[in-house]
């Protein structure tokens, strides 16, 4: 491991920030929808502060969407384009 070639230990690395700046925000909105599951409504007051923040829960999963594809294409397309360069460097060396 330690005979990486420059461009590939690059694209790792890239590989591997985006995929942890993936793995967070999945998980954050893991924890969102877990909130988002509890209904629990006694009276009108709290139906109302609990509708709004379940409004608001909703609007957060919905803005997390987009991010967490871009990341997932991200992360997928510098995985291929890492075991590319990982083969391009093992045929180049014969």
């Amino acid at each position: 491991m330690g005979d990486l070639s420059t461009p590939l230990a690059y694209l790792l690395l890239t590989w591997a920030v985006v995929t942890g700046i993936l793995v967070i925000l999945v998980i954050y909105r893991t924890t969102l929808s877990t909130r988002e599951d509890d209904q629990i409504y006694i009276n009108k007051a709290e139906d109302s502060m609990m509708a709004a923040e379940q409004r608001a829960i909703v609007g957060k999963l919905d803005r997390l969407w987009r991010p967490i594809l871009s990341l997932t294409l991200l992360s997928s397309a510098l995985l291929l384009a890492s075991a590319g360069v990982w083969i391009w460097v093992g045929l180049k060396r014969f």
